[in-house]
Protein backbone atom coordinates (compact mmCIF):
# COMPACT_ATOMS: atom_id res chain seq x y z
CA UNK A 1 0.00 0.00 0.00
CA UNK A 2 1.98 3.54 -1.11
CA UNK A 3 0.64 5.37 1.39
CA UNK A 4 1.20 8.74 -0.42
CA UNK A 5 -1.43 7.48 -3.00
CA UNK A 6 -3.39 6.98 0.01
CA UNK A 7 -3.53 9.89 1.09
CA UNK A 8 -3.53 11.75 -2.48
CA UNK A 9 -7.36 9.31 -2.48
CA UNK A 10 -10.92 10.76 -1.61
CA UNK A 11 -13.15 10.22 1.26
CA UNK A 12 -14.57 6.82 -0.11
CA UNK A 13 -11.11 5.19 -0.33
CA UNK A 14 -9.80 6.53 2.86
CA UNK A 15 -13.11 5.77 4.55
CA UNK A 16 -13.26 1.82 3.12
CA UNK A 17 -9.47 1.36 3.83
CA UNK A 18 -9.95 2.48 7.34
CA UNK A 19 -13.27 0.58 7.86
CA UNK A 20 -11.64 -2.55 6.71
CA UNK A 21 -8.58 -2.42 8.93
CA UNK A 22 -6.20 -2.03 6.76
CA UNK A 23 -5.25 1.45 7.97
CA UNK A 24 -5.62 3.04 10.92
CA UNK A 25 -6.10 6.72 11.52
CA UNK A 26 -3.26 7.42 13.05
CA UNK A 27 -0.94 6.04 9.70
CA UNK A 28 -2.95 8.33 7.91
CA UNK A 29 -3.04 11.51 9.76
CA UNK A 30 0.73 10.97 9.78
CA UNK A 31 1.21 10.15 6.30
CA UNK A 32 -0.92 13.19 5.76
CA UNK A 33 0.90 15.49 7.70
CA UNK A 34 4.35 14.29 5.83
CA UNK A 35 2.78 15.30 2.59
CA UNK A 36 1.82 18.67 3.64
CA UNK A 37 5.21 19.60 5.15
CA UNK A 38 6.90 17.72 1.83
CA UNK A 39 4.53 20.28 0.22
CA UNK A 40 4.98 23.36 2.00
CA UNK A 41 5.91 25.82 -0.49
CA UNK A 42 2.60 25.60 -2.31
CA UNK A 43 1.08 28.20 0.50
CA UNK A 44 -1.66 26.14 1.36
CA UNK A 45 -1.65 25.88 5.03
CA UNK A 46 -1.37 28.44 7.58
CA UNK A 47 -1.30 26.43 10.70
CA UNK A 48 -0.83 22.96 10.58
CA UNK A 49 -1.66 21.28 13.90
CA UNK A 50 0.82 18.00 14.02
CA UNK A 51 0.16 17.55 17.52
CA UNK A 52 -3.10 17.96 17.98
CA UNK A 53 -4.27 15.90 15.11
CA UNK A 54 -2.38 12.49 15.98
CA UNK A 55 -3.70 12.69 19.49
CA UNK A 56 -7.14 13.02 17.77
CA UNK A 57 -5.75 10.09 15.37
CA UNK A 58 -5.20 7.81 18.48
CA UNK A 59 -8.71 8.46 20.10
CA UNK A 60 -10.47 7.75 16.28
CA UNK A 61 -8.61 4.68 16.43
CA UNK A 62 -10.05 3.81 20.24
CA UNK A 63 -13.04 4.43 19.21
CA UNK A 64 -12.94 2.50 16.27
CA UNK A 65 -11.45 -0.60 18.62
CA UNK A 66 -14.06 0.02 20.94
CA UNK A 67 -17.00 -1.49 18.64
CA UNK A 68 -19.38 1.21 18.91
CA UNK A 69 -20.95 3.36 16.16
CA UNK A 70 -18.56 5.51 14.11
CA UNK A 71 -19.43 8.56 11.74
CA UNK A 72 -19.20 8.96 8.09
CA UNK A 73 -15.65 11.16 8.52
CA UNK A 74 -14.15 8.95 11.10
CA UNK A 75 -10.55 9.11 10.86
CA UNK A 76 -10.57 11.78 7.59
CA UNK A 77 -8.24 14.21 7.79
CA UNK A 78 -9.57 17.39 6.95
CA UNK A 79 -8.44 20.95 7.09
CA UNK A 80 -10.12 23.98 7.67
CA UNK A 81 -10.00 27.34 5.96
CA UNK A 82 -8.57 29.99 8.31
CA UNK A 83 -11.92 32.06 9.07
CA UNK A 84 -13.85 29.49 11.22
CA UNK A 85 -13.00 28.90 14.61
CA UNK A 86 -11.04 25.69 16.13
CA UNK A 87 -10.74 25.08 19.71
CA UNK A 88 -7.20 26.72 20.99
CA UNK A 89 -5.91 28.13 17.42
CA UNK A 90 -6.06 31.68 16.47
CA UNK A 91 -8.75 32.23 13.77
CA UNK A 92 -6.72 34.89 11.62
CA UNK A 93 -9.00 35.82 8.54
CA UNK A 94 -5.73 35.88 6.95
CA UNK A 95 -4.58 38.89 8.56
CA UNK A 96 -1.85 39.18 11.38
CA UNK A 97 -4.35 41.39 13.25
CA UNK A 98 -5.74 38.29 15.76
CA UNK A 99 -3.78 36.96 18.44
CA UNK A 100 -6.28 34.99 20.70
CA UNK A 101 -7.11 31.56 20.33
CA UNK A 102 -10.64 30.70 19.53
CA UNK A 103 -12.67 29.30 22.77
CA UNK A 104 -14.74 26.41 21.10
CA UNK A 105 -14.76 25.20 17.31
CA UNK A 106 -17.31 26.94 14.99
CA UNK A 107 -20.51 24.76 14.57
CA UNK A 108 -19.31 23.31 11.58
CA UNK A 109 -15.79 22.19 12.68
CA UNK A 110 -17.60 21.23 15.77
CA UNK A 111 -20.27 18.79 13.64
CA UNK A 112 -17.23 17.28 11.31
CA UNK A 113 -15.26 16.15 14.38
CA UNK A 114 -18.75 14.33 15.93
CA UNK A 115 -18.97 12.60 12.50
CA UNK A 116 -14.86 11.68 12.82
CA UNK A 117 -12.82 14.00 11.05
CA UNK A 118 -9.36 14.94 12.36
CA UNK A 119 -8.63 18.66 11.66
CA UNK A 120 -4.99 18.43 11.04
CA UNK A 121 -4.65 22.83 9.73
CA UNK A 122 -6.27 25.75 9.20
CA UNK A 123 -6.12 26.95 5.29
CA UNK A 124 -4.95 30.40 3.63
CA UNK A 125 -7.35 32.78 2.60
CA UNK A 126 -6.24 36.58 1.82
CA UNK A 127 -7.33 38.63 4.45
CA UNK A 128 -10.97 38.84 5.54
CA UNK A 129 -11.77 37.04 2.04
CA UNK A 130 -11.99 40.50 0.30
CA UNK A 131 -10.60 39.08 -3.04
CA UNK A 132 -10.62 36.18 -5.59
CA UNK A 133 -7.05 35.66 -5.32
CA UNK A 134 -5.18 34.14 -1.84
CA UNK A 135 -2.16 36.64 -1.72
CA UNK A 136 -1.69 38.42 1.71
CA UNK A 137 0.79 40.47 3.23
CA UNK A 138 1.26 38.11 6.63
CA UNK A 139 0.81 34.60 4.92
CA UNK A 140 2.42 35.37 1.18
CA UNK A 141 0.83 33.43 -1.87
CA UNK A 142 -1.05 30.32 -2.16
CA UNK A 143 0.41 28.54 -5.61
CA UNK A 144 -1.76 26.52 -8.00
CA UNK A 145 -0.76 22.95 -8.32
CA UNK A 146 -1.84 22.66 -11.53
CA UNK A 147 1.25 25.65 -12.42
CA UNK A 148 3.03 27.47 -9.41
CA UNK A 149 3.20 30.37 -11.32
CA UNK A 150 -0.25 30.83 -11.22
CA UNK A 151 -2.70 31.68 -8.40
CA UNK A 152 -5.52 29.37 -6.80
CA UNK A 153 -7.98 31.78 -7.29
CA UNK A 154 -9.98 32.94 -3.74
CA UNK A 155 -10.67 33.29 -1.21
CA UNK A 156 -10.78 29.67 -0.37
CA UNK A 157 -7.70 29.11 -2.50
CA UNK A 158 -5.69 27.85 0.81
CA UNK A 159 -8.09 25.31 1.14
CA UNK A 160 -8.43 24.13 -2.77
CA UNK A 161 -4.57 24.04 -3.21
CA UNK A 162 -4.49 21.46 -0.47
CA UNK A 163 -7.19 19.30 -2.22
CA UNK A 164 -5.91 19.54 -5.10
CA UNK A 165 -2.38 19.08 -4.41
CA UNK A 166 -3.60 15.84 -2.72
CA UNK A 167 -2.90 16.68 0.66
CA UNK A 168 -6.34 15.81 1.62
CA UNK A 169 -9.20 15.02 0.77
CA UNK A 170 -11.29 17.46 1.44
CA UNK A 171 -11.00 20.78 2.97
CA UNK A 172 -13.60 23.48 4.39
CA UNK A 173 -14.14 27.09 2.82
CA UNK A 174 -16.41 29.80 2.67
CA UNK A 175 -18.36 31.74 -0.53
CA UNK A 176 -19.21 35.14 -0.13
CA UNK A 177 -18.70 36.23 -3.77
CA UNK A 178 -17.34 33.13 -5.11
CA UNK A 179 -15.01 32.11 -2.91
CA UNK A 180 -15.73 28.54 -2.97
CA UNK A 181 -16.67 28.24 -6.52
CA UNK A 182 -13.31 30.24 -7.95
CA UNK A 183 -10.69 28.42 -6.52
CA UNK A 184 -12.48 25.29 -7.32
CA UNK A 185 -12.71 26.30 -11.18
CA UNK A 186 -8.78 27.80 -10.76
CA UNK A 187 -7.37 24.68 -9.22
CA UNK A 188 -9.62 21.38 -10.95
CA UNK A 189 -12.00 20.70 -7.98
CA UNK A 190 -15.76 20.45 -7.62
CA UNK A 191 -16.90 23.32 -5.14
CA UNK A 192 -21.04 23.86 -4.41
CA UNK A 193 -22.04 26.81 -2.70
CA UNK A 194 -25.03 25.90 -1.00
CA UNK A 195 -28.16 27.75 -0.67
CA UNK A 196 -28.38 30.22 1.94
CA UNK A 197 -29.34 28.81 5.36
CA UNK A 198 -28.51 25.65 4.57
CA UNK A 199 -24.80 25.31 6.66
CA UNK A 200 -25.03 26.99 10.12
CA UNK A 201 -22.61 29.96 10.59
CA UNK A 202 -22.46 29.60 14.03
CA UNK A 203 -20.88 31.24 16.86
CA UNK A 204 -20.64 34.10 14.05
CA UNK A 205 -23.79 35.88 13.35
CA UNK A 206 -23.13 36.07 10.03
CA UNK A 207 -20.68 36.02 7.02
CA UNK A 208 -20.98 39.34 5.25
CA UNK A 209 -24.36 39.20 6.02
CA UNK A 210 -26.68 37.23 3.74
CA UNK A 211 -23.81 36.82 1.19
CA UNK A 212 -21.72 34.17 2.83
CA UNK A 213 -21.80 30.53 2.97
CA UNK A 214 -19.69 27.61 4.28
CA UNK A 215 -19.08 24.60 2.23
CA UNK A 216 -16.38 21.98 1.03
CA UNK A 217 -14.15 21.67 -1.77
CA UNK A 218 -13.31 17.97 -2.97
CA UNK A 219 -12.16 16.19 -5.97
CA UNK A 220 -15.71 14.71 -6.68
CA UNK A 221 -18.83 14.88 -6.27
CA UNK A 222 -20.14 12.30 -4.05
CA UNK A 223 -17.05 13.23 -1.35
CA UNK A 224 -18.78 16.89 -1.10
CA UNK A 225 -22.10 15.22 -0.87
CA UNK A 226 -21.15 13.18 1.96
CA UNK A 227 -19.86 15.85 3.95
CA UNK A 228 -22.39 18.39 3.24
CA UNK A 229 -24.70 15.80 4.83
CA UNK A 230 -22.49 16.19 8.11
CA UNK A 231 -22.57 19.70 7.96
CA UNK A 232 -26.34 20.97 6.58
CA UNK A 233 -28.79 21.63 9.32
CA UNK A 234 -30.30 24.60 10.78
CA UNK A 235 -28.07 26.07 13.93
CA UNK A 236 -31.14 27.92 16.43
CA UNK A 237 -29.03 31.01 16.12
CA UNK A 238 -29.18 31.05 12.28
CA UNK A 239 -30.83 34.20 10.65
CA UNK A 240 -31.97 32.27 7.66
CA UNK A 241 -33.07 28.68 7.58
CA UNK A 242 -33.33 26.27 4.12
CA UNK A 243 -35.90 23.86 4.08
CA UNK A 244 -35.29 20.10 4.09
CA UNK A 245 -33.62 19.05 1.22
CA UNK A 246 -36.05 15.70 -0.61
CA UNK A 247 -33.64 13.66 0.00
CA UNK A 248 -29.64 13.42 1.55
CA UNK A 249 -27.03 14.94 -0.63
CA UNK A 250 -25.49 11.53 -0.68
CA UNK A 251 -28.76 9.88 -2.23
CA UNK A 252 -29.01 13.01 -5.02
CA UNK A 253 -24.96 12.14 -6.04
CA UNK A 254 -26.33 8.52 -6.36
CA UNK A 255 -29.50 9.17 -7.86
CA UNK A 256 -29.68 8.46 -11.52
CA UNK A 257 -30.39 11.54 -13.64
CA UNK A 258 -34.16 11.89 -15.41
CA UNK A 259 -33.85 14.50 -18.56
CA UNK A 260 -33.89 17.78 -17.31
CA UNK A 261 -34.24 21.29 -18.88
CA UNK A 262 -31.55 22.80 -19.12
CA UNK A 263 -30.54 26.16 -20.16
CA UNK A 264 -27.01 27.48 -20.81
CA UNK A 265 -25.79 31.03 -21.09
CA UNK A 266 -22.20 33.20 -21.55
CA UNK A 267 -23.96 36.49 -20.66
CA UNK A 268 -22.21 37.50 -17.47
CA UNK A 269 -24.78 39.13 -14.92
CA UNK A 270 -21.71 42.10 -14.36
CA UNK A 271 -21.28 44.66 -16.28
CA UNK A 272 -19.86 44.74 -19.74
CA UNK A 273 -16.16 45.58 -18.93
CA UNK A 274 -15.32 41.31 -18.80
CA UNK A 275 -14.50 39.43 -21.97
CA UNK A 276 -15.00 35.99 -21.11
CA UNK A 277 -11.81 33.87 -22.57
CA UNK A 278 -13.04 31.73 -25.63
CA UNK A 279 -11.51 28.13 -23.85
CA UNK A 280 -14.40 28.88 -20.71
CA UNK A 281 -16.54 29.65 -23.54
CA UNK A 282 -15.68 25.80 -25.26
CA UNK A 283 -16.06 24.37 -22.36
CA UNK A 284 -19.22 25.67 -21.76
CA UNK A 285 -20.34 24.85 -25.07
CA UNK A 286 -18.65 21.28 -24.87
CA UNK A 287 -20.83 20.74 -21.32
CA UNK A 288 -23.80 21.37 -22.92
CA UNK A 289 -23.41 19.32 -25.72
CA UNK A 290 -22.12 16.56 -23.25
CA UNK A 291 -25.77 17.53 -21.38
CA UNK A 292 -27.61 17.44 -24.28
CA UNK A 293 -26.02 13.52 -25.33
CA UNK A 294 -27.06 12.38 -21.48
CA UNK A 295 -30.94 13.08 -22.94
CA UNK A 296 -31.46 16.09 -21.12
CA UNK A 297 -33.22 19.73 -22.80
CA UNK A 298 -30.39 21.69 -23.72
CA UNK A 299 -30.87 24.96 -25.00
CA UNK A 300 -29.05 28.23 -24.97
CA UNK A 301 -31.20 31.27 -23.15
CA UNK A 302 -30.70 35.04 -22.66
CA UNK A 303 -31.23 35.21 -18.62
CA UNK A 304 -31.58 39.35 -18.51
CA UNK A 305 -29.76 39.09 -15.26
CA UNK A 306 -31.02 42.08 -13.14
CA UNK A 307 -28.28 44.23 -11.35
CA UNK A 308 -27.13 43.46 -8.18
CA UNK A 309 -24.86 46.05 -7.44
CA UNK A 310 -26.89 47.56 -4.78
CA UNK A 311 -27.27 44.77 -3.40
CA UNK A 312 -24.07 43.15 -3.09
CA UNK A 313 -21.52 46.20 -2.27
CA UNK A 314 -23.25 47.07 0.97
CA UNK A 315 -22.76 43.81 2.39
CA UNK A 316 -19.22 43.26 1.19
CA UNK A 317 -18.38 46.92 2.66
CA UNK A 318 -20.66 46.16 5.98
CA UNK A 319 -18.81 42.31 6.06
CA UNK A 320 -15.66 43.35 5.81
CA UNK A 321 -15.79 46.60 8.48
CA UNK A 322 -17.57 43.93 10.70
CA UNK A 323 -14.80 41.61 10.76
CA UNK A 324 -12.35 44.15 11.37
CA UNK A 325 -13.91 45.77 14.42
CA UNK A 326 -13.54 42.59 16.32
CA UNK A 327 -9.82 42.03 15.35
CA UNK A 328 -7.34 42.45 18.13
CA UNK A 329 -4.96 44.71 16.75
CA UNK A 330 -6.58 46.59 14.23
CA UNK A 331 -3.54 48.85 13.54
CA UNK A 332 -1.66 45.97 11.93
CA UNK A 333 -4.30 45.53 9.15
CA UNK A 334 -2.86 45.58 5.91
CA UNK A 335 -3.06 49.04 4.19
CA UNK A 336 -5.94 47.99 1.27
CA UNK A 337 -7.98 46.42 4.00
CA UNK A 338 -8.10 50.31 5.71
CA UNK A 339 -9.17 51.40 2.63
CA UNK A 340 -11.84 49.41 2.35
CA UNK A 341 -12.89 50.28 5.97
CA UNK A 342 -12.42 53.84 5.43
CA UNK A 343 -14.30 53.51 1.95
CA UNK A 344 -17.36 51.41 3.04
CA UNK A 345 -18.27 53.90 6.46
CA UNK A 346 -21.54 54.15 4.81
CA UNK A 347 -22.15 50.56 4.70
CA UNK A 348 -23.42 50.67 8.33
CA UNK A 349 -26.70 48.43 9.82
CA UNK A 350 -29.74 50.39 8.27
CA UNK A 351 -27.93 49.67 5.00
CA UNK A 352 -27.01 46.57 4.95
CA UNK A 353 -30.62 45.74 6.11
CA UNK A 354 -31.99 47.51 2.85
CA UNK A 355 -29.24 45.45 1.12
CA UNK A 356 -30.55 42.62 2.57
CA UNK A 357 -34.03 43.36 1.38
CA UNK A 358 -32.70 44.29 -2.26
CA UNK A 359 -31.41 40.97 -2.66
CA UNK A 360 -34.42 39.41 -1.71
CA UNK A 361 -36.30 41.05 -3.99
CA UNK A 362 -33.89 40.05 -7.17
CA UNK A 363 -33.58 36.59 -5.59
CA UNK A 364 -37.37 36.84 -6.56
CA UNK A 365 -36.62 38.31 -10.16
CA UNK A 366 -33.89 35.56 -10.81
CA UNK A 367 -36.10 32.86 -9.84
CA UNK A 368 -38.15 33.55 -13.12
CA UNK A 369 -35.16 32.04 -15.11
CA UNK A 370 -36.10 28.54 -13.42
CA UNK A 371 -39.75 28.85 -14.28
CA UNK A 372 -38.27 28.01 -17.53
CA UNK A 373 -35.12 25.17 -16.71
CA UNK A 374 -34.26 23.30 -14.52
CA UNK A 375 -30.69 24.34 -14.04
CA UNK A 376 -28.71 26.95 -15.70
CA UNK A 377 -25.22 26.29 -17.37
CA UNK A 378 -22.65 29.13 -17.61
CA UNK A 379 -18.76 29.87 -17.17
CA UNK A 380 -17.16 29.97 -14.03
CA UNK A 381 -14.90 32.52 -14.02
CA UNK A 382 -14.36 34.86 -17.32
CA UNK A 383 -10.48 34.57 -17.50
CA UNK A 384 -8.09 31.70 -17.18
CA UNK A 385 -6.26 31.21 -13.57
CA UNK A 386 -4.21 34.78 -13.31
CA UNK A 387 -0.19 34.66 -12.78
CA UNK A 388 0.84 35.27 -9.03
CA UNK A 389 1.28 39.29 -7.93
CA UNK A 390 -2.21 40.03 -9.25
CA UNK A 391 -2.89 42.21 -5.74
CA UNK A 392 1.19 43.48 -5.85
CA UNK A 393 0.65 47.11 -5.54
CA UNK A 394 -2.45 47.02 -5.62
CA UNK A 395 -5.13 49.64 -3.51
CA UNK A 396 -8.30 48.43 -2.37
CA UNK A 397 -10.22 50.22 -5.86
CA UNK A 398 -7.72 48.62 -7.93
CA UNK A 399 -7.95 45.32 -6.30
CA UNK A 400 -11.84 45.46 -7.15
CA UNK A 401 -10.91 46.00 -10.50
CA UNK A 402 -8.77 43.27 -10.98
CA UNK A 403 -11.68 40.89 -9.45
CA UNK A 404 -14.34 41.95 -11.95
CA UNK A 405 -13.30 38.77 -14.19
CA UNK A 406 -13.02 36.12 -11.49
CA UNK A 407 -16.52 37.05 -9.69
CA UNK A 408 -18.20 38.08 -12.90
CA UNK A 409 -20.85 34.95 -13.25
CA UNK A 410 -20.39 33.68 -9.26
CA UNK A 411 -21.20 37.11 -7.31
CA UNK A 412 -24.83 37.52 -8.16
CA UNK A 413 -25.86 33.74 -6.52
CA UNK A 414 -24.84 34.82 -3.36
CA UNK A 415 -26.85 37.76 -3.40
CA UNK A 416 -29.82 35.93 -4.20
CA UNK A 417 -28.87 33.10 -1.98
CA UNK A 418 -29.37 30.64 -5.10
CA UNK A 419 -27.07 27.02 -5.00
CA UNK A 420 -24.72 27.07 -7.50
CA UNK A 421 -21.92 24.82 -8.48
CA UNK A 422 -18.30 24.76 -9.88
CA UNK A 423 -17.40 21.29 -11.81
CA UNK A 424 -14.67 20.39 -13.65
CA UNK A 425 -15.00 20.10 -17.44
CA UNK A 426 -11.63 19.06 -18.62
CA UNK A 427 -8.01 20.90 -19.25
CA UNK A 428 -7.73 23.75 -21.46
CA UNK A 429 -5.23 24.36 -24.38
CA UNK A 430 -3.01 26.00 -21.83
CA UNK A 431 -2.67 22.67 -19.53
CA UNK A 432 -4.79 24.36 -17.08
CA UNK A 433 -8.13 23.01 -16.05
CA UNK A 434 -11.64 24.16 -16.85
CA UNK A 435 -14.90 24.50 -15.23
CA UNK A 436 -18.29 25.83 -15.60
CA UNK A 437 -21.39 26.91 -13.33
CA UNK A 438 -24.02 24.89 -12.73
CA UNK A 439 -27.17 27.09 -10.77
CA UNK A 440 -30.27 25.97 -9.56
CA UNK A 441 -33.28 27.10 -8.10
CA UNK A 442 -33.86 27.94 -4.23
CA UNK A 443 -33.31 24.71 -2.69
CA UNK A 444 -31.79 22.84 -5.88
CA UNK A 445 -28.63 21.05 -4.44
CA UNK A 446 -30.19 18.02 -4.93
CA UNK A 447 -30.61 18.35 -8.80
CA UNK A 448 -27.08 20.29 -8.89
CA UNK A 449 -25.28 17.13 -6.90
CA UNK A 450 -27.20 14.62 -9.50
CA UNK A 451 -26.25 16.41 -12.60
CA UNK A 452 -23.63 16.94 -11.93
CA UNK A 453 -22.20 13.90 -10.94
CA UNK A 454 -23.87 12.24 -13.91
CA UNK A 455 -21.29 14.69 -15.81
CA UNK A 456 -18.26 13.69 -13.75
CA UNK A 457 -19.07 9.92 -14.37
CA UNK A 458 -19.40 10.72 -18.39
CA UNK A 459 -16.05 13.12 -18.11
CA UNK A 460 -13.82 11.54 -15.58
CA UNK A 461 -11.49 13.87 -13.56
CA UNK A 462 -8.71 15.10 -15.46
CA UNK A 463 -6.13 14.34 -12.34
CA UNK A 464 -6.56 11.67 -9.78
CA UNK A 465 -4.74 9.68 -7.33
CA UNK A 466 -1.07 10.30 -7.27
CA UNK A 467 -1.06 13.29 -10.64
CA UNK A 468 -2.87 15.52 -8.39
CA UNK A 469 0.27 15.32 -5.96
CA UNK A 470 2.29 18.25 -5.88
CA UNK A 471 5.45 17.68 -7.59
CA UNK A 472 7.93 17.77 -5.01
CA UNK A 473 11.06 18.11 -8.09
CA UNK A 474 9.44 21.57 -9.43
CA UNK A 475 8.73 23.15 -5.41
CA UNK A 476 9.07 27.07 -6.16
CA UNK A 477 11.13 28.97 -4.35
CA UNK A 478 9.67 30.88 -1.53
CA UNK A 479 7.55 34.06 -2.48
CA UNK A 480 7.47 36.67 0.55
Amino acid sequence: MDLRDVVASGVLEQRELLEQGVLSAQLLVEATLNEIDAAADLGAFTRVLRDEARAEAIERDRERAAGGAVGPLHGIPIAIKDEFDVAGVVTTFGTRANSNPAAADAEVVRRLRAAGAVIVGKTAMPEFGQWPFTESSTFGVTRNPWDTTRSTGGSSGGSAAAVAAGLVPVALGGDGGGSIRIPAACCGLFGLKPQRGRVPNAPNEHLWWALGVAGPLTRSVLDAAIVYDVLRGNAPSDRFQASEPVMSFEAAARKAAQPLRIGYSMKPPTPPLVKTDPLNVRAVRDTAKLLAGLGHMVVEIDPDYPNSTSAFFPQFFGGVRAEAAEVDHPGRLERRTKQTVALGAWARRPVVEWAIRQGESLGRKVDRIFTECDLLLTPTIAIRPPPLGVLDGANTIGAQLASLPMVAYTALWNVTGNPAAALPAGVGDDGLPLSVQLVGPPNGETTILTVAAQVEQARPHPRSGSATRFPRHEQPDRRS
